[in-house]
């Protein structure tokens, strides 16, 4: 890569709710606080878009850009800065179940990736359920892009209890992974730092993982606790569990090679061998 020096990012937490046109505008704001305090690739969550009735997905999904991605197209060209839009609802040219959609806009408010998550998460707390697999249509593909000087790769959410993922990921160069998310406030407070700051770890990467706080698909609360985490697996920011915010930090591209170079792991796999 080009320059190897510190890259300021940033993760907006959200609240999104029923309200299309308000959780648009409250993004638009949190990404233009970001900027403000000096961000030049900014993260917004999972589904930020829309978190509502499942019953009113299909109608909410639009073709990309859409409704939900201009806004950020326009202002990562105003802003001169990268943006992770989290996830928005993608019609699916052949179903009603839209694509959960990750994408990556580059600071001439173009379209630099796309990706459509593949996990679909289904769970039961309580008397309350969440089917994702009844609401949307998988991905089948790994994304990765350029961005801010450095390799990154695109996941979404429930893929983070998947590391199969996340190795192929790391495998073509990642020095960044991000991880939009609209967490359960039950599976978050068991598992969602320590499978964060796992995948930072093993992968040697940073991991950007912008969170939902709030209520959630089927009215179940959300964990928020926003994350950035080195490849050290050391939290460099971190949201509290409610409330929107922006949290920031420095990447620092020379630590990293530094961590890889002393703890050469990724180097030093034996699986392969086997295979």
């Amino acid at each position: 890569m080009a320059d190897r020096a510190r890259i300021s990012v940033a993760i907006a937490q959200t609240e999104s709710g029923s309200d299309k046109q308000r959780n648009i505008q409250r993004a638009v704001a949190l990404v233009n606080q970001a900027c403000d305090e000096g961000a030049t690739l900014v993260a917004l969550p999972e589904t930020f878009d829309y978190r509502g009735e499942a019953s009113r997905i299909p109608s909410v999904a639009e073709p990309l850009p859409g409704s939900a991605l201009e806004p950020l197209i326009s202002l990562a060209e105003e802003r001169r800065v990268w943006i992770l839009a989290g996830s928005v609802h993608e019609t699916n040219g052949t179903t009603m179940m839209p694509y959960n959609t990750s994408v990556l806009i580059d600071p001439d408010g173009t379209i630099a990736a796309v990706y459509r998550k593949i996990h679909l998460f289904n769970i039961t707390i309580g008397d309350k359920s969440v089917a994702e697999s009844n609401r949307y249509t998988p991905g089948a593909d790994i994304v990765t892009s350029e961005a801010a000087g450095m390799k990154v790769g695109l996941t979404i959410c429930y893929d983070v209890r998947f590391p199969e993922l996340y190795r192929q990921i790391a495998d073509v160069g990642a020095d960044l992974i991000f991880i939009p998310a609209s967490f359960t406030a039950a599976t978050g407070e068991a598992h969602w730092e320590t499978l964060v700051r796992a995948r930072a770890i093993e992968n040697q990467c940073f991991v950007m993982a912008p969170g939902q706080a709030g209520i959630g698909g089927g009215e179940i609360p959300t964990y928020g606790n926003s994350m950035i985490v080195d490849p050290w697996g050391r939290v460099l920011a971190r949201a509290p569990q409610s409330g929107e915010c922006v949290v920031s930090a420095q990447l620092d591209l020379a630590e990293l090679e530094e961590i890889r170079r002393r703890l050469p792991a990724l180097h030093n796999r034996m699986l392969p061998l086997f295979r």
